[in-house]
């Protein structure tokens, strides 16, 4: 048994998970020792500028010490960050690397999206039984970038990432409060296109069953759901179908910031991108049920996703 330390930077928010591994790939999945989550915004105005912004530098930093210290105080023996979509976008990330490295003491590495996929999928696929050839899609929705991921029991089929996120629909299209249908139709174009191109490397009819991970999906499921709260053992393995998203999700689009704010399990650093999130979520979803012959009904949500693949990878067997 070792302990490791995983940390996922993407284009909204930094998580660290520390936690306790076996070198047996059969002895299941990571015990969790710490899970957290900071939104810094590190993609803040990337897909304009093609930089990170000063600021969003600053908060980032400023959560990898936090990180740092707490990687200490736990005893985590390795350390594996990785960085996604707005780093990989910006001209300027070799001043995120160094900063990132004088902190944690390990380079962070800027890893491609199909590689972003399949760590997707290693950390889903570790909590959720995937039984013999059927294929499971795998659906990562983050702040600047969208993996599809199918794969079955042996592994990985075949994966894609396409540049739509919450963080980047919001900011490119949904700059009202609320969005105007104008805007609403101009970032489901996009996600159309994404899902054109997913396609043509995914056979996204080929999918039995659907697995949504990442904030934006765990927050519409919880909205769906009524929560009081942001209850992770309520939304980990819940179903929904796909009409039940959908109206959950046209909500979130629809209201105003304010009164998403107001909900009890919104994250505040969420509640200007959820309406992206819930757009693009709901599109997905509907193309999906359409491609699978009416195979695909709804989709399930997990709360294990890339940074669970990460610790994994560590170990070595994702």
């Amino acid at each position: 048994m070792s302990r490791v330390a995983a940390i996922d930077c993407g284009t909204n928010s930094i998580r660290l998970l520390i936690a306790d591994v076996s070198a047996d790939s059969a002895a299941g999945p990571l015990t969790d020792v710490v899970r957290e989550m900071r939104v810094v915004r590190l993609g803040q105005g990337v897909d304009a500028t093609g930089e990170l912004a000063p600021e969003a530098l600053d908060r980032t930093f400023a959560a990898a010490k936090d990180y740092a210290a707490l990687i200490g105080d736990h005893s985590a023996g390795s350390v594996r960050f990785v960085a996604t979509s707005a780093t990989r976008d910006a001209r300027n990330r070799q001043v995120f690397v160094d900063g990132i490295r004088d902190l944690l003491g390990v380079a962070p590495e800027v890893i491609s999206g199909d590689e972003e996929a399949s760590l997707s999928f290693a950390g889903a696929s570790s909590v959720l039984p995937i039984k013999g050839d059927d294929a499971v899609l795998v659906v990562d929705l983050g702040g600047g970038s969208t993996e599809f991921v199918l794969g079955d029991a042996n592994g990985v089929i075949a994966a894609r990432s396409v540049d739509i996120g919450c963080v980047r629909l919001t900011e490119r299209h949904l700059t009202s409060d609320p969005p105007t249908a104008a805007q609403i139709a101009a970032a489901e174009a996009d996600v159309d296109a994404a899902l054109d191109l997913a396609a043509q490397t995914v056979p996204l009819g080929r999918a039995t069953a659907v697995v949504g991970v990442a904030g934006s999906i765990t927050t519409i499921t919880a909205h769906a759901l009524g929560l009081g709260e942001y209850q992770p053992n309520k939304i980990h393995g819940a179903y929904l179908d796909i009409e039940t998203v959908g109206d959950a999700a046209t909500n979130l689009l629809e209201m105003s910031r304010s009164e998403r704010a107001a909900l009890p399990y919104m994250h505040p650093g969420r509640v200007d991108v959820i309406g992206a999130g819930a757009l693009v979520w709901r599109r997905i979803l509907r193309r999906l049920g359409q491609a699978s012959d009416g195979r695909i009904h709804g989709a399930t949500s997990s709360e294990h996703d890339i940074l669970d693949g990460i610790a994994l990878s560590i170990r070595g067997v994702a």
